[in-house]
C-alpha cells in the first residue's frame, strides 16, 4: 500500500454468508466506486489524486484479499460475481456513486450498470474487457511472458509509470510475495474473462442508462482501440475519449490527461 495514505477497510458478509468482501476506502468527498484491474487492487497515483476530491470505495476481488485466497472458489460464474458486487455496493449505502473501472474492472462496471441501471449515477470505463470481435483480437494477457508485459500495457515501456509498475521492491521476500499476489489475482479474474471475455455483455449494454465515459489509449496493444467505438455505439449517449501517445493504461501513462477527462465528466451537470 502507498505509505502515508489513510486507507480504511470494511469487511461485509455477502452471498448468504459464504463470502466476506473487503472494501478499502480512502479520501473524502462524493462517493466513487473503483473496480480494480486483473492484477489486483493498487493505490497508484491515479487513485491517490482522485482521493483528493472523492471518497474511493474499492472492493477487492474475491480471492485477492490478504489471507483469504480460497474465497474465489465460492464464485462459480460471471453472473454470480456481478450479484456479489451489487450486494457489496448496496451494503455500503452510498448516495449516487460514480463507478470507475479499468480493463477487467471496466468490464465488471459495465456488467453491473447493465444488470442494475440505477446502481450508479455515472460510469467511467477505461479500456474495458468484455467484447470480442475476431477481426480485433485481444492479446493473451494470461500467459504472456513477464518480460513482454510492459510493451503490452504501455506505448512506451520505458516510461516512468511502466518502470514504477514493473520495478520489484528491493527486499526479495517482499518482491516474491508481491509477484505471487499479482499472479494469483490474474488467475482469480481470468476465471471470468479468459480465454475470450465475451460473456454476453454486448446484448446487455443497451440497458446502461447512466451517463457513461469511455476512455481508451490510442495505441493499446492489449485491447485494440477499435473496441472504444463498439462500447460507444452500444451505450446510448456515451462519450468516447481517445488518449494520444498511450497504451492500455491511460490513467498511468497519461495521468494528467486522463485525470482531466475523468474529473470534467464526473463533475459536469
Amino acid at each position: 500500500m502507498t505509505p502515508g495514505l489513510d486507507i480504511r477497510e470494511r469487511a461485509l458478509d455477502v452471498w448468504g454468508g459464504r463470502l466476506k468482501m473487503r472494501v478499502k476506502t480512502v479520501g473524502q468527498g462524493a462517493p466513487l466506486v473503483y473496480l480494480h484491474a486483473a492484477s489486483g487492487l493498487a493505490f497508484d497515483p491515479f487513485l491517490v489524486e482522485l482521493s483528493t476530491r472523492y471518497t474511493i470505495y474499492a472492493p477487492e476481488m474475491p480471492g485477492t484479499s490478504a489471507g483469504d485466497p480460497n474465497a474465489i472458489h465460492q464464485v462459480d460464474n460471471l453472473s454470480d460475481l456481478v450479484l456479489i458486487y451489487e450486494e457489496t455496493i448496496s451494503k455500503l449505502n452510498l448516495a449516487g456513486p460514480v463507478v470507475l473501472g479499468p480493463s477487467f474492472g471496466g468490464m465488471l462496471a459495465a456488467e453491473l450498470a447493465s444488470y442494475f441501471p440505477t446502481l450508479f449515477a455515472k460510469v467511467v470505463l477505461c479500456a474495458p474487457l468484455g467484447l470480442w470481435r475476431p477481426d480485433l483480437p485481444i492479446a493473451n494477457w494470461m500467459t504472456i511472458p513477464p518480460s513482454e508485459l510492459p510493451a503490452l500495457l504501455f506505448k512506451d515501456p520505458g516510461c516512468a509509470a511502466a518502470r514504477a509498475m514493473f520495478t520489484p521492491p528491493s527486499d526479495p521476500s517482499v518482491a516474491v510475495n508481491l509477484i505471487a499476489g499479482v499472479v494469483w489475482a490474474r488467475g482469480c479474474t481470468g476465471k471470468f474473462a479468459w480465454p475470450i471475455p465475451e460473456k454476453g455483455l454486448r446484448t446487455r449494454l443497451h440497458r446502461v442508462t447512466a451517463p457513461t465515459l469511455i476512455v481508451w489509449g490510442a495505441d493499446d496493444a492489449l485491447i485494440p482501440v477499435g473496441y472504444a467505438k463498439e462500447f460507444g455505439d452500444a451505450i446510448r449517449g456515451s462519450r468516447v475519449e481517445i488518449v494520444r501517445d498511450c497504451g492500455h493504461i491511460p490513467q498511468a501513462e497519461q495521468l494528467e490527461a486522463t485525470l482531466a477527462l475523468v474529473r470534467r465528466f464526473v463533475e459536469s451537470g
